[in-house]
């Protein structure tokens, strides 16, 4: 069963377009906690709210705080949206209706895609690639080429949770952010699938390179297969389908204790392996390819840059400066290849 409390608002945090964060109590506990005001709507001191306590119990990093799961005092007059009949998260209590971006005339014939789409995307596992990835993209590109973000599953579902994908779409670096499968809420819209959204971005919204990645956090379990990370193996096939220049952000670590992270992340080898078709492969100038059947590639990385931008520097909580030197190599093929 899902762990369920009562609890009451204490405190908001300043309002945000897609959550709010909170401080509310539980029997005598004082704890912090989320709302996704899109499902469940914003929230007040006294509310009296139903909270989901799961990761907070088990002790998971980016995922532990308690979710609203319903407002019991202000959000049970919901409408949902106009016209929406697509689900999400469906045959779940927070199912609801969006409008996908893909969905055409309901009368008339569904269109056909315009492909082979012939612009690069660049597929990461960690939510922490997005922001170096981007700004290297930037600096390389001087910022006239568009880039976007469709986020996949294997970290957050939520496209409301990252205060990072805000921070880069407001300043530029992001033209954009689509939701797609199981994610939701994204700032531009949401899609039924990665195809969709990649084909919607980059043949209709006019993206010129796209970034496809999970939200914050991953799923784990420590094996081969058994992780969010994996998630890059469809969204590099789709990529590859639909006629896109793909290229792996490889995820490398200098700084992670886990043996199995360091150097070039096993998820990484993982999906390098089981891919059916070659890729480009970003990793930084100096470091060496990992095999001969895909297209590597050794960029220099501006570690002293991307510091001073006041972008996130820490992966996970440490200071691992391979991890950001990989990404930013990645950001620089992309713009290469754009």
């Amino acid at each position: 069963m899902l762990r369920l409390r009562r609890a009451t608002v204490l405190a908001v945090g300043p309002a945000q377009p897609m959550e709010q964060r909170l401080a509310i109590q539980i029997g005598d506990e004082r704890r912090k906690a989320i709302a996704d005001v899109g499902l469940v709507g914003a929230a007040q001191p006294g509310d009296e709210v139903i909270v989901n306590v799961e990761a907070v119990e088990l002790g998971l990093g980016s995922g532990g705080l308690d979710i609203v799961h319903c407002n019991l005092s202000r959000g049970l007059d919901g409408q949902g949206t106009p016209r929406a009949h697509v689900m999400k998260l469906n045959y779940t209590s927070l199912q609801h209706a969006v409008l996908p971006v893909e969905e055409g005339d309901p009368e008339g014939l569904p269109a056909q895609p315009r492909l082979p789409l012939r612009r690069p995307a660049a597929v990461f596992a960690l939510h922490g690639q997005l922001a170096p990835v981007a700004w290297a993209f930037a600096q390389a590109t001087g910022g006239e080429a568009r880039l976007g973000y469709v986020q996949t599953a294997g970290g957050a579902l939520p496209g409301g949770h990252s205060c990072v994908v805000r921070e880069l779409r407001d300043g530029g670096l992001l033209a954009g952010h689509l939701t797609a499968g199981a994610a939701f809420g994204g700032i531009d819209g949401e899609s039924i699938t990665t195809a969709a959204a990649l084909h919607h971005a980059l043949a209709e919204r006019g993206w010129d390179a796209a970034l496809v990645g999970p939200g914050p956090g991953i799923l784990g379990s420590g094996s081969a297969l058994g992780h969010g990370g994996l998630q890059a193996l469809d969204s590099a096939h789709t990529a590859l389908a639909l006629g896109c220049e793909a290229l792996i952000v490889a995820r490398m670590s200098s700084t992670d204790m886990r043996a199995r992270h360091r150097g070039l992340s096993h998820h990484t080898r993982t999906v390098l392996d089981l891919l059916l078709a070659p890729v480009a492969v970003a990793i930084p100038a100096g470091e060496t390819p990992a095999d001969e059947r895909h297209d590597w590639r050794a960029l220099p990385a501006d570690l002293d840059g991307y510091g001073a931008s006041g972008l996130p520097t820490r992966s996970m909580g440490r200071e691992d400066p391979l991890f950001f030197a990989a990404a930013l190599a990645a950001g620089g093929a992309l713009a290469q290849m754009t």
